[in-house]
């Protein structure tokens, strides 16, 4: 820090305390509660302005659920840290403060870094690795990215919360030693490396106690010892306790306006339950992150001048390719020849209408998408590419999107329209005042949802509904279907106020031929409602014809065609936020798909669009499998790129596939009377495999590209590794070194005698280096004190565990090119 960043800093201490000091006790307790469901509550009369906060890791949203301003869709969280480089996701940071200065939001509800514990963590699309170190890495590079920008982040969701199942009142029971070595250590890093200026405590306990309201983790860790001191806002409904929450250490209480906090804080004052100081800290906390993204008059903003515009949609397709994982690539079928005459298959529904995010509050609505079939038709030679569906992931009517052009109509109970707004899907998502112009829960009794639908098909199109409460659907002037929708098993609130998608009626339609849609659903009585809300959804489902007709078609394509791509994916009902996966298997028929191809085209390639791990079961006997995640906006457009050679495929695996579901080592995500034991403790991801000797489809930092790397010197100390490789291919690329410790069996607890259980071997360091044809480049990589360090669970401390250890360069975990003993005091 220079000179002048410490004075600038020290006059914006002097204006948060100067604000402070004119707050009265109910003022201070009505600024900690929020004033709307994204909102602060401005204070004029200390210069405060109203601080907005939007959702999330892939874009900014903004403050309603409309694509009348979209936003930019960068890849899934896993794809960005699927390209190993934080100086990667910073670039990808300081394009989404871009996207939140143009939207006038302070602070992004972003990065995720719970960890992969499970395969069957439902919103594991949304964190980055399973991996502490990888994913403090990349949060890092993140969170320095956005705050470049000048906008704030909350570095989400501290902690435990790993899996979906019961999240709001689950109980995570961890020992220490994990919770310090692992699922404490992203925010640790980040809080060190990158000095945020948010933190969002989660649902859920850890070892009984609410984390809102834990004292020990927030006030004594995350304060204390790591030294944060920005705002720790509460996840969304997640604050239960006026005097637990403020006592344990929670500065913002959201959604507002109706919280714990407000009034109840200042009544707690006043019966002397909490003290005054208590307060004072949690205001202090909001108005410094006033004061740093330039809220509060007086404070100099921490950025000033923004940085230089970034290009959002080549951003967007560059990080996609940089993200894509070859994992297989049999007589180097990839990339493809594009020479005149050859021809190319593109198989799966999922080719034509690609996922390009995960469903949950990382919602956002780009303003283009670029599916694999976009991509693809405007990179090839007219006639060079033939298309088939295949087979469908989805087997249930989704929220109305292609060939729909719809809108709200807000109604009063005389049938007057009080507003409308354009809607981007089928889906009807208003939480607090996102409202259209004109509209109020009180005066709305009813919301038709209207607009023309072009079916892309010639056959029986299903409508259908989501949602609870009454509804009336009518589908080309025909009244089809009028009924409520009840509660049904959900076990998640979000989940339960979505409801099941329910299918209401068939129709009959023509290919290119309009037709009038409209779903009206009743306005129910929110008067009783803290947060009021609406969400329900007209759904669509196209024509259904025989499956095995479907897949017979797409073999025929990949015969007469010198290459098939067959893109499979999974959906929103298999991976999003509010619940947890049951398995790991595709949906549908895509797995027959694939094999049918394959046994007739041996240049079949396969396309994984799935935000964390599906099993494979037809792996090797397909030439090549790409996995893209969920990759953002410009997707498709990358796709083309690293199938025909323009980019390079340049991603490693944050986290491991298995082979089966049942190799997985650790698969327990659903509560046991509401608690769920980590009791693999050290044993996650790559470490567990390693420990129970299961031989993954695909480890931990593997990835192929275009080109072929030789390890040529590997010189190690105490505090860094130097590593030489070449490229020995004809093209360029780039290559991840990866770095490895392994003890030996004469590393001790450090007093020469016990040996201390740990891991076989763990991620310390990597780089990502590029070179040319020919070209050879040495990298330095930092070794971490910490990595030789344990968490000691009697004399709760960081402890230095000596003796030998091999280092080892590697290109994925097991895949080792060179080694090194180092002998640590």
């Amino acid at each position: 820090m220079t000179d002048a960043d410490q004075v600038r800093d020290q006059i914006r201490d002097d204006a948060v305390e100067a604000a402070l000091g004119k707050l009265d006790l109910d003022t201070k307790a009505f600024l900690l509660a929020g004033q709307d469901m994204w909102s602060l509550p401005a204070i004029p009369a200390i210069g405060l302005q109203s601080l907005v906060m939007s959702d999330g890791p892939i874009g900014v949203r903004g403050v309603r659920w409309t694509a009348d301003d979209p936003s930019v869709a960068l890849p899934s969280p896993t794809s960005l840290a699927a390209a190993w480089d934080p100086e990667l996701a910073r670039r990808a940071g300081r394009l989404l403060a871009q996207e939140a200065r143009r939207k006038g939001v302070h602070v992004l509800l972003a990065p995720t870094v719970n960890l992969h514990r499970s395969p069957l963590g439902g919103r594991h699309f949304e964190c980055y690795s399973e991996d502490p170190y990888l994913t403090g890495a990349i949060g890092s590079g993140y969170v320095n990215g956005v705050q470049d920008g000048g906008v704030g982040t909350t570095v989400k969701h501290f902690v435990g919360n790993d899996a979906e199942t019961d999240r709001f009142t689950v109980d995570s029971v961890i020992a220490p030693r994990p919770l310090r070595e692992l699922y404490l250590a992203p925010f640790e890093a980040i809080v060190a490396n990158a000095h945020p200026w948010g933190i969002m405590t989660a649902y859920n306990q850890v070892n009984g106690t609410t984390m809102t309201e834990h004292r020990y983790l927030v006030n004594e860790v995350l304060r204390g010892e790591w030294g944060f001191d920005g705002c720790n806002v509460s996840d969304w409904m997640a604050a239960r306790s006026t005097t637990g929450d403020i006592l344990g250490g929670m500065d913002v209480a959201m959604p507002g306006p109706t919280t714990v906090y407000g009034p109840a804080l200042a009544e707690a004052v006043r019966a002397g339950e909490v003290p005054g100081s208590a307060v004072d800290d949690a205001v202090r906390n909001v108005l410094r992150l006033a004061a740093r993204v330039g809220a509060l008059e007086g404070a100099p903003a921490v950025v000033e001048t923004a940085p230089d515009p970034v290009d959002g949609q080549a951003l967007a397709r560059e990080l996609a390719a940089r993200g894509f994982v070859l994992v297989r690539n049999e007589e180097g079928v990839l990339p493809l020849d594009a020479s005149a005459g050859r021809t190319v298959a593109l198989l799966g529904a999922a080719a034509r209408d690609a996922r390009v995010l995960g469903g949950g509050s990382a919602t956002v609505f780009p303003e283009r998408v670029v599916s694999p079939l976009d991509g693809l038709t405007a990179a090839l030679p007219e006639g060079a590419l033939a298309y088939a569906v295949g087979a469908d992931p989805s087997e249930e009517p989704t929220p109305a999107d292609k060939g729909f052009e719809l809108l709200a109509v807000c109604r009063d109970a005389s049938g007057a329209v009080l507003g409308e707004g354009g809607l981007p899907t089928g889906q009807v998502q208003w939480i607090g005042d996102d409202l259209p112009a004109g509209a109020t829960y009180e005066a709305m009794a009813s919301i038709e949802v209207r607009g023309t639908f072009v079916p892309r098909e010639s056959g029986e199109h299903t409508f259908g509904t989501r949602g609870l409460g009454a509804f009336s659907l009518a589908v080309d002037g025909r009244h089809l279907w009028s009924g409520v929708q009840e509660m049904g098993d959900e076990a998640d609130p979000f989940e339960a106020f979505f409801g099941a998608p329910s299918e209401r009626a068939r129709v009959t339609l023509t290919e290119g031929e309009p037709v009038e849609v409209s779903l009206t659903y009743q306005v129910p009585d929110m008067t009783a409602m803290p947060l009021k809300a609406i969400m329900f959804s007209l759904l669509h489902l196209g024509p259904r014809r025989d499956p095995d007709e479907l897949i017979a078609e797409a073999v025929e394509a990949a015969r007469a065609a010198d290459t098939a791509v067959v893109v499979v994916a999974t959906t929103e009902r298999v991976e999003s936020e509010g619940f947890d996966r049951a398995d790991l298997g595709l949906p549908g028929r895509q797995d027959d798909l694939v094999r049918a191809v394959a046994a007739v085209n041996p240049n079949t390639v396969v396309v994984v669009n799935a935000g964390s791990p599906v099993e494979l079961p037809w792996r090797e006997d397909v030439a090549a499998v790409l996995l893209t995640w969920f990759p953002g906006q410009e997707g498709g457009a990358a796709l083309a790129d690293v199938l025909l050679g323009e980019a390079e495929p340049g991603g490693r695996l944050p986290t491991t596939w298995p082979a089966r579901f049942a190799d997985a080592p650790v698969t327990e995500v659903v509560p046991a009377e509401g608690r769920l034991e980590y009791g693999e403790g050290l044993f996650i991801g790559y470490r567990a495999y390693e420990k129970h000797g299961v031989v993954p489809a695909y480890p931990f930092g593997h990835g192929l590209g275009y080109t072929d790397w030789a390890y040529e010197s590997l010189e190690a100390t105490a505090d860094a590794v130097r590593v030489r490789v070449t490229n020995t291919g004809t093209r360029p690329g780039r290559e991840v070194v990866q770095v490895y410790l392994a003890p030996l069996d004469t590393a001790s607890d450090g007093a020469g005698s016990t040996t201390v259980e740990r891991p076989a071997s763990w991620l310390a360091g990597f780089a990502s280096v590029a070179a040319g044809p020919g070209e050879s480049v040495e990298t330095e990589i930092p070794l971490p004190a910490r990595a030789f360090e344990i968490w000691d669970e009697e004399a709760r401390g960081w402890r230095r565990i000596g003796g030998a250890y091999e280092v080892r360069a590697s290109r994925a975990h097991g895949d080792t090119r060179l080694t090194a003993t180092l002998d640590i005091a």
